[in-house]
Order: C-alpha cells, then sequence, then structure tokens
C-alpha cells in the first residue's frame, strides 16, 4: 500500500480514490470466479497470519488504553483469535453465496421491445467506520463482491490493524486471485479532515457507507448530500426491548441478558419498556438480570432523552434506560419516536399484542421473544455486512450487504 507522508488529509483520500478508480475495471473484468477465489484466499490469509494481526492489534489497544479509552470502545477495537476465525468464516461464507441474478426480464412492450432490469457495479465505494478493525473486512469484502474498489477511512486508533488487514491480507488475496490489489485502498493518515473528503468526492467516490458516532455521522451525510455524494449512514443504534404485561419471567431474564453480552454494539439493549400494569410484577425481574451483568438502570425522572445511546456514552456503557408505557401501541410508537429506529423487540406470550406491537413499529428490525442482537447482515442475511442503514427513505434499508451496493439499469432489446 502506498503512503502518503507529509501530505494533506485531502490529498491523501483524493490519491487513494485514483487508485481506486483505475482498479475498478479490474475488479469489474476479473469477474465472480475471480473475486470468490481472492476472498477464500483472504479467509486463508487471516488464519494463517494471526499471530501477526494480533501484534499489530495489541499494538493499537496499548496506545488506546494509555490515551484513556473506555472499555465499551476498547471492545470494539480488540481483536482475539476467536474474532479472526469468525471472520475468516464469514468470508469464505461470502465467496460461497450464490451470485444474484445479474440480469432479468421485465415485460415485453406493446410494440414487441424487451424490458430487462440489470445490476452493473458503482465503480468505487468509500466507507468511513470507526475504530473497528473487522469492520475493514467486512466492508472491503462487501464492495468487492458488488463488483466495486473500496476506499476506506478508519478511526485513527484502529489504523494499525487496518493496515494490516489490508497489508497482510486483502491486498495479497487479490493478487492471488487475478484481482488488483490496488481495489482495496486504505487512507493512511488519521483525521476528520479525511472523513469529510471522502464524501466530497461524486466524481470518484459516488457512494459511501457511513458508520460512527450520531453527530459525526449527520454531519457527513449533509456533506455528501451537499456534494452529490449518496450517503448510507449508519448513525445511530440503540435497541428497544418491551415487556408486555403477558410476558413470561424466564422470558424477560433470557432477553435482558442476551440483549447485554456486549455494550459497545448499536444493537445491544438500550431502552427498557415496561407495561404500567405490569410494572411491579416485571421490573424486580429485568431489575435482577441487568444486576447479574453489572449494568445500572437509568430511571425516572431522566435527565437525558429516553433514546440516549448508551454504547456511545465512553465510561457510561453499562447502563440501560428503564421507562413505563400503556400497552404495545404506545409501547411501539415510544421506541420509533425516542430512538433510532434500529431494532425493537416485544416480550409477550399474547400474540395480539405481540401483533399490535410489530404492525405500530417502524424501524428497520422488529422481534418477537427474539433479542435485537440479530438485527447483524450475518445472523439474519447469512452475510457480512458494511452497515445497518436507518433512513426513513426508499432504499437500502436495515443491515446493508452486497446486493444493495449495485446501481439499477434498463435495458431495452429489440423484439425477439
Amino acid at each position: 500500500m502506498t503512503t502518503t507522508t507529509g501530505t494533506s488529509e485531502l490529498t491523501a483520500v483524493r490519491e487513494a480514490a485514483l487508485r481506486a478508480a483505475a482498479a475498478a475495471p479490474g475488479v469489474r473484468a476479473a469477474g465472480g470466479a475471480a473475486v470468490d477465489a481472492a476472498l477464500r484466499a483472504a479467509a486463508g490469509l487471516l488464519r494463517e497470519r494471526t499471530a501477526d494481526l494480533l501484534a499489530a492489534n495489541a499494538a493499537d489497544v496499548a496506545a488506546a488504553e494509555e490515551g484513556g479509552m473506555a472499555a465499551g470502545l476498547l471492545d470494539r477495537l480488540r481483536l482475539t483469535p476467536e474474532r479472526l476465525a469468525d471472520m475468516a468464516d464469514q468470508l469464505d461464507v461470502l465467496a460461497a453465496t450464490p451470485e444474484p441474478q445479474v440480469q432479468r426480464f421485465v415485460r415485453e412492450l406493446p410494440t414487441g421491445e424487451r424490458v430487462y432490469e440489470r445490476r452493473v457495479p458503482v465503480g468505487v465505494i468509500g466507507a468511513v467506520f470507526e475504530a473497528r478493525p473487522n469492520v475493514t473486512v467486512d466492508v472491503a469484502s462487501q464492495v468487492l463482491k458488488a463488483r466495486s474498489a473500496a476506499v476506506l477511512r478508519t478511526g485513527a486508533a484502529a489504523l494499525g490493524s487496518a493496515r494490516a488487514l489490508v497489508d497482510l491480507v486483502l491486498a495479497p488475496a487479490l493478487a492471488a486471485g487475478g484481482v488488483p490489489p490496488e481495489a482495496v485502498q486504505l487512507v493512511p493518515v488519521p483525521g476528520h479532515a479525511g472523513a469529510d473528503a471522502l464524501v466530497g468526492l461524486p466524481d470518484l467516490v459516488p457512494l459511501v457507507v457511513v458508520r460512527g458516532s450520531g453527530e459525526v455521522t449527520r454531519r457527513l451525510s449533509a456533506l455528501g448530500a451537499a456534494a452529490g455524494v449518496r450517503v448510507l449512514a449508519h448513525a445511530d443504534g440503540g435497541g428497544v426491548l418491551y415487556l408486555h404485561s403477558s410476558a413470561d419471567e424466564d422470558d424477560v431474564t433470557r432477553l435482558v441478558t442476551e440483549s447485554t453480552d456486549r455494550l459497545g454494539v448499536c444493537n445491544r439493549l438500550n431502552l427498557l419498556l415496561i407495561d404500567e400494569a405490569a410494572h411491579e410484577r416485571l421490573w424486580p425481574v429485568a431489575e435482577e438480570a441487568l444486576a447479574d451483568r453489572d449494568i445500572v438502570p437509568s430511571l425516572a425522572p431522566h435527565d437525558h432523552p429516553l433514546g440516549h445511546e448508551w454504547a456511545l456514552d465512553a465510561g457510561s456503557e453499562a447502563h440501560v434506560t428503564v421507562a413505563t408505557v400503556d400497552g404495545p401501541v404506545d409501547a411501539a410508537l415510544t421506541a420509533a419516536r425516542e430512538t433510532s429506529g434500529l431494532a425493537a423487540c416485544v416480550c409477550a406470550t399474547d400474540e395480539a399484542a405481540a401483533t399490535a406491537f410489530i404492525d405500530a413499529y417502524t424501524g428497520t428490525g422488529v422481534f418477537w421473544n427474539a433479542t435485537t442482537r440479530l438485527l447483524d447482515g450475518y445472523k439474519l442475511l447469512g452475510l457480512p455486512e458494511t452497515g445497518i442503514n436507518v433512513d426513513h427513505t426508499p432504499g437500502p434499508r436495515g443491515p446493508v450487504t452486497y446486493p444493495d451496493l449495485s446501481l439499477r439499469q434498463f435495458v431495452v432489446l429489440p423484439p425477439e
């Protein structure tokens, strides 16, 4: 990977985008078999070079700890042998996933012409993401599977880990598969100006996936919109668990426990809603489950919005907001109004109540007696994801995977 020393972040991003753009036609020309072979090679290198990758990550983690990074963010930053193995397994699954239909017949016009709809590559896709090294591989693999090249900009804390993943895994795997290794570019300098620059190059990088803290991501979305760049934003998260009056107490314990296994992720339990009529019965059960996880409940009266995302509150991740509601519709509307609309679960044995909650909730994922931690591309779809889009407009929504990273093109052919 070429480094850019002593140049501005804007120049570094533009140079990376130019290299990716030059490699993009080669990715498309290489074809599906070559890309899949490269993904399998990358999986093998993740397994073979575990020690080197863990060493690079350990240096990042040590520096972050010295700098006072909070525990939840450290959890996102840290790689382990198990996480690297999971990354490798996901690459194997992605490589084995059959290609979606490139072209489908739509209709025959009254004049006899045949209309088809085709998927075509974007060309170059950018990604801005927080200090989570695994996302380097997740996003790059999805972009490559979509037959495009990638420009990746990660948080400064993970830059060493991301560089190791690109240099030791992705680039050699692409070369071995006959795909241009320059197809995955890592912006080699830290700084927020690099993220701003990446969403400002519509001619080179027309689509950017943005993940991170809410305010930063919303700002990048606005900058991209002003520049003419399509931004798929993963700005805010926070799972909701609603305990209906019919909830089984064992289910309450299970769902609270399963939804708080990791506190630094977006789909964890963030807001707990309890039916007012059943509060006296259900709250002690939920309180005990939270205490077993060493999680502090934030009770009314709250000095913060109900949807305050604890995963992004450095040093206070081990909190869950608790509030009461009046039935399933009120719970669903509260969840949609007070949070980003990422995911919500209804805990109930009453099917009518569960159905009412599901029908009223407008977020990207709704669950009945199942944890919101399942809102993940790999868990739901069996594919790695680039992120989760919570837009309330048409387009890719929920976990975004490689079929979402293509353009729609209409092809009209002469009559047969």
